[in-house]
């Protein structure tokens, strides 16, 4: 029997890499681009200050407000957050849960966002894909060299934390808040308000000893210093300790589309 080929056709054509909106919550300020699939930037780096007060719904308008600011199409939007998210909902978020910028953590604004479906929210914000993470796992998404345990610090206004084994994401654990040293947290000891007080030279010194503390339970093999904070870090750094640009906290959102993080 003979078989005909089928004719030819014309090659099919293979749909383009998608655009991601990268978008990085801080406690100063709400921080956007558009990244091609190799990390490059297709806008400027978009920036507004965060609300204060900011309970859930002040949050959406105001990542309405730089969704519109964007001038590039995008395919699908990374988030960063600075809280715990765990499927999509909010668990606690210290930064957004006060009255004011580096004030005290008001409970009833802490009770508005726990709960809160923010990745359900985002989605009908930006009518994209979605997905939500911590923001220091979406900064050590862009810097891990997937080699070992690597620990992900970043200094802003708290102090976030993310870990990785091999290049794997693992669940995210608030280890800022764990106790540190004189009956405060880490978080308590090298924020941005501490900084404040104490000054860059003493708040350093309280860097490194955080750095030795995280080392003597994590055992990590490298750690990463990320954040705006990062820059006033003025003593040396161990020899596993780097200090990473605060743009990973953009750059992450390519790579949280390929981990099993939403």
């Amino acid at each position: 029997m003979t078989v005909t080929e089928p004719a030819a056709g014309p090659n099919p054509v293979m749909p383009p890499p998608p655009h991601t909106l990268a978008v990085d919550i801080g406690g100063s300020g709400f921080k956007a681009a558009v990244l091609a699939v190799d990390g490059s930037m297709l806008s400027e780096r978009l920036r507004i200050d965060t609300p204060y007060p900011c309970p859930p719904e002040t949050f959406i308008e105001a990542i309405g407000e730089l969704a519109a600011l964007v001038p590039v199409p995008y395919d699908r939007v990374s988030v960063g957050f600075p809280g715990l998210v765990r499927g999509g909902n909010v668990l606690m978020v210290p930064s957004l849960s006060r009255l004011t910028y580096l004030g005290d953590p008001d409970p009833g604004m802490s009770e508005r966002w726990k709960g809160f479906a923010l990745a359900a929210e985002l989605e009908r914000t930006f009518a994209h894909p979605v997905k939500v993470a911590n923001d220091a796992d979406v900064q050590g998404c862009a810097v891990v060299q997937g080699k070992g345990l690597e620990f992900v610090m970043t200094l802003g206004t708290g102090c976030g934390t993310a870990l990785f084994h091999d290049g794997v994401l693992l669940p995210h654990l608030e280890l800022g808040h764990a106790p540190f040293r004189k009956g405060e947290t880490f978080e308590d000891q090298i924020n941005n308000a501490s900084r404040k007080v104490v000054g860059n030279s003493r708040w350093s010194q309280r860097v490194l000893k955080a750095i030795d503390a995280y080392h003597q339970f994590l055992f990590f093999d490298h750690m990463y210093i990320g954040g705006g904070n990062s820059k006033h870090i003025d003593v040396p750094l161990p020899p596993n300790a780097t200090i990473v640009p605060n743009t990973a906290g953009i750059l992450g959102g390519i790579k949280l589309w390929d981990l099993d993080a939403s």
